[in-house]
């Protein structure tokens, strides 16, 4: 059975968003339902190796790559797969890697299929996350059509809808494909500039109508 703290991940998360917890905590015993766990460094998905199911992730984290191309980081309740599902195609999108020890919900098609004829909310959710990807991948194709880095930095920046973000130096090099050089380049420039103030890991978007001036 799922714990207290797994059923509160999944009632958080994207799918689940105002299910019942009574009903949650039974979902892994559900037929088309299972878990799965992956040892660090395994590949979860691969554009010819992978199932017909939508994933969860419930504990570790999870890379998303596109050749040599970091597209994201799953953290535990984030969802993946749907790419997989509804789809005539053979292929896999995309290469998903575990990046230590992780724990999944794997929910196969026919149980996706019941749950959204049956369920609304559910039904609802769905379609709000698949319009969400949509948007994050535009945002992420339009961050790599900028020509430099501090092009790339400041979309990044104002894509992410709030004025004060963290994000590790080496994650941030990987999604908008910089050298580390080039990233530090780029946010001295932006803060020389007076857009963005950094203090320690925290970055602050002090003029967000500057910043778009660099695009």
């Amino acid at each position: 059975m799922l714990s207290q703290e797994e059923i509160a991940l999944l009632a958080g998360g994207p799918l689940f968003r105002g299910i019942e917890a009574a009903w949650l905590g039974a979902l892994d015993q559900t037929e088309g339902a299972g878990r799965a766990a992956f040892a660090p460094g395994q590949v979860v998905y691969d554009p010819v190796r992978f199932r017909r199911c939508l994933g969860i992730v419930l504990s570790g984290q999870l890379q998303v790559t596109k050749g040599a191309l970091a597209v994201s980081l799953l953290e535990p309740g984030d969802l993946f797969g749907a790419a997989a599902l509804y789809s005539d195609t053979a292929e896999f999108a995309a290469t998903i890697t575990t990046c230590r020890a992780s724990q999944c919900l794997m929910l196969e098609q026919a149980l996706v299929d019941r749950l959204l004829a049956e369920q609304g909310k559910i039904r609802e959710n769905y379609l709000r996350y698949l319009t969400g990807r949509i948007r994050f991948l535009s945002g992420r194709l339009q961050t790599l059509a900028q020509p430099g880095a501090e092009g790339k930095l400041a979309r990044y920046l104002l894509a992410a809808g709030t004025e004060t973000l963290t994000c590790p130096a080496t994650q941030l090099c990987q999604r908008l494909g910089l050298s580390r050089a080039s990233l530090y380049r780029a946010f001295s420039r932006l803060e020389d500039s007076g857009f963005i103030l950094r203090q320690g890991k925290t970055l602050t978007i002090v003029d967000p109508v500057g910043l778009e001036s660099v695009l």
